[in-house]
């Protein structure tokens, strides 16, 4: 989703001078207030104690528990749309310029594997974020636990929690990546071609790829590959050229990985046509968004976009060439053991 240049077009909930601090301090919002009162008044104010920050499902025979590395305000300034038809879309939902935007990671609890989708972002997008850490423990399980990492993409939301510091964060994963992905990421020549705010992924991609290179754990498939049983990959080029999915399937049953086929959810699941700065290729990830949405409604299928509100997990309903967001309903019945 987002490349370091443009951290300007983000917003905290904490003091411009720690903003300012973290390189984050944004222009005034393109939208205007519109928003319900409830919604200004929490982004007002930061919570004071922490989120669980985990969330369970069962796919099959298979546990999935969605891990959030924290959220942050997104300026819709990002998307390439109509300016007064997106904040009409915003209004809609009582949403105004900043929506805060969830980054989700997944975990997939195989029978000798613990897997991640995505990586978060570690420090290096300010002080809202870089939870994923806490949120895996506070599942039960610790960085050390995991054994491999799927990338959906090498943006710095999605891979950039892989090292901080010149240091591995998760030392016994093997890291899953598309090879064309990789290759991009880490070509010189690519970068110097690249949109001027695109040019910093490219150090982001090889300073938190290398470590991993470096000790031989990194896998990096090729068109659609069975990674373990029952775990998939789904190339889907467009937002960056080697951006995938991964598909879960367990006893008939499916759980698809979306990473950032879309990421405004108020905006781009009623208009799939609205791109935005971070797409490589807007044109062709506007086309896959159209094609996956439409798809993902017909057939019912379970998703977990990126940065879907956490837990992210969902369907998609059509209506005419909109769609509606069905997020999974709230389980807790889990039998707490009497003293």
């Amino acid at each position: 989703m987002i490349s370091p240049s443009l951290s300007s077009r983000f917003a905290s909930t904490v003091s411009a001078a720690a903003l300012l601090t973290a390189g984050l301090l944004m222009a005034s919002p393109v939208f205007q207030p519109g928003m319900a009162h409830a919604e200004s008044a929490a982004m007002a104010a930061p919570m004071e104690k922490a989120q669980a920050g985990f969330y369970r499902l069962r796919v099959g025979d298979v546990n999935v528990i969605a891990v959030s590395d924290g959220t942050v305000p997104l300026d819709m300034g990002v998307l390439h749309g109509d300016a007064d038809h997106v904040h009409e879309l915003l209004v809609r939902s009582h949403q105004a310029s900043p929506v805060q935007t969830s980054v989700n990671a997944y975990l997939i609890e195989l029978e000798d594997r613990l897997v991640m989708v995505d990586a978060g972002t570690a420090d290096r997008f300010g002080p809202s974020l870089d939870k994923l850490e806490m949120s895996i423990r506070n599942a039960g399980y610790t960085p050390d636990d995991i054994t491999d990492i799927l990338i959906t993409h090498i943006h710095l939301d999605h891979a950039g929690g892989l090292a901080a510091h010149g240091k591995m964060r998760f030392p016994n994963a093997t890291i899953h990546v598309d090879k064309t992905e990789l290759d991009f990421w880490m070509d010189t020549e690519q970068q110097a071609k690249a949109a001027d705010h695109h040019k910093p992924g490219f150090d982001m991609a090889r300073e938190v790829m290398t470590p991993y290179l470096e000790k031989g754990q990194v896998n990096a498939f090729e068109d659609h590959a069975e990674l373990f049983p029952g775990l998939t990959t789904i190339p889907t080029p467009g937002h960056t050229p080697g951006h995938s999915f991964y598909q879960l399937e367990s006893k008939g049953e499916k759980l698809v990985f979306w990473g950032d086929i879309m990421h405004v959810a108020e905006v781009q699941f009623p208009d799939p046509s609205v791109t935005i700065l971070f797409d490589i290729d807007p044109k062709a990830a506007e086309t896959q968004r159209k094609r996956v949405f439409a798809d993902a409604a017909k057939n019912g299928t379970l998703v977990a976009p990126a940065h879907v509100s956490f837990p992210g997990f969902g369907r998609l309903r059509a209506d005419g060439d909109s769609y509606d967001w069905l997020p999974v309903t709230y389980v807790n019945d889990a039998v707490i053991p009497s003293n």
